[in-house]
């Protein structure tokens, strides 16, 4: 993941140094004494946008030690479908639109992406890779599993005559063990695939929002982005709490997630303070449409395919008419709140 955060930073460092294809400056037009309030505003919004994700990012991990809240009760699907949709509706909603709007702007008519649809394309293959990992990484884990127990019958198979009566209550309790294991291991693979893609997200929002000198942009983001930052982390710390991550990596995780907006804000203002930063150059208007396409592309396959799928078409809840419905308007309430969210940010 430190990997995939290093090329972020590579990637938006070649937009430095590079000419504006708009005729005004948003730096210039700054004046001394506006520039120092945007610096302090933005400190604080450092501060404000940490706690926020962290907050955020904590509240699932903490209420899985809440009885009510285990998988086996029915709050349990509520409180997944809620997650689920507030993930649903950053890629949909906040993600692929900004990617749509970068790449199509006219200052990139005369290239390759002002002639051919790159964000819906970018997050497509987004998309279709990150079925790709999440499949392989599962089958491979799956067969490993699947090896080892296979291993483990070999070697009660001798005794197979000694203890015929128990033969058979050992597969089905070694078949359970094995479902039990691959279900947890999905659950990790998705965890990791989906943190990567809201990480991905929260450094271009945060690098955007300490490249400008407005304040009058400022303020409103810093409000409206510490709730997306908040639900974000709803979103992501409900699936590493179905991972049952070690303590050691849940708290890696979940902090690398609650730093990312603020040092993407530091970034911000250190490109556009002393690096020569300009936010509306060919090369950063391309670069920070195709990261936001894959990270639409990452967003909206794990929220449909690995977070609701499995859920609503669990006989459990199929069979319960009530929770189907409790669950489909947690749904709705996650993707209704971040949308909201979408007049402001």
């Amino acid at each position: 993941m430190l990997r995939v955060f290093t090329i972020l930073i590579i990637c938006l460092h070649v937009c430095c140094a590079s000419s504006d294809c708009t005729s005004h400056d948003d730096h210039g037009s700054v004046s001394q004494e506006e520039a120092e309030k945007a610096t302090k505003l933005k400190l604080g919004s450092i501060a404000l946008l940490l706690v926020a994700g962290g907050v955020g990012v904590s509240l699932p991990l903490i209420g899985r030690k809440i009885p009510a809240l285990q998988p086996e009760n029915d709050v349990f699907f509520m409180v997944k479908a809620f997650a689920a949709g507030v993930i649903l509706c950053t890629g949909f909603v906040h993600i692929l639109p900004d990617a749509f709007d970068r790449l199509s702007s006219p200052c990139l008519e005369d290239t390759v992406a002002g002639k051919f649809p790159f964000a819906g394309f970018v997050a497509m293959l987004s998309a279709m890779g990150t079925l790709m990992i999440d499949t392989f990484a599962t089958g491979y884990y799956k067969r490993q599993l699947f090896s080892s127990n296979n291993g483990s019958k070999q070697v009660n198979v001798v005794d197979e005559e000694e203890h015929a009566g128990h033969v058979h209550v050992h597969t089905h309790a070694s078949h359970g063990h094995a479902h039990g294991s691959t279900e947890l291991i999905r659950r990790r693979i998705v965890s990791q695939v989906l943190e990567i893609g809201i990480v991905v997200h929260s450094v271009i929002i945060g690098i955007s929002l300490g490249a400008s000198q407005s304040i009058e942009t400022i303020k409103p983001l810093m409000a409206a982005l510490s709730f997306h930052q908040f639900f974000e982390g709803l979103g992501l710390g409900g699936c590493i709490s179905l991972a049952e991550l070690k303590s050691k990596s849940t708290v890696i995780m979940a902090t690398f997630f609650s730093v990312t907006a603020p040092v993407g804000i530091g970034i911000g203002m250190g490109m556009s303070s002393g690096l020569g930063y300009r936010k509306e150059s060919k090369e950063a208007i391309m670069v920070e449409g195709m990261l936001n396409a894959a990270s639409a592309g990452i967003l909206i396959y794990m929220s449909l395919v690995d977070l609701l799928a499995p859920d609503f078409v669990n006989p459990r809840l199929q069979s319960n008419l009530w929770l189907h419905l409790a669950a489909f308007l947690s749904l709705l309430l996650g993707a209704g709140s971040m949308s909201l969210l979408a007049i402001w940010a």
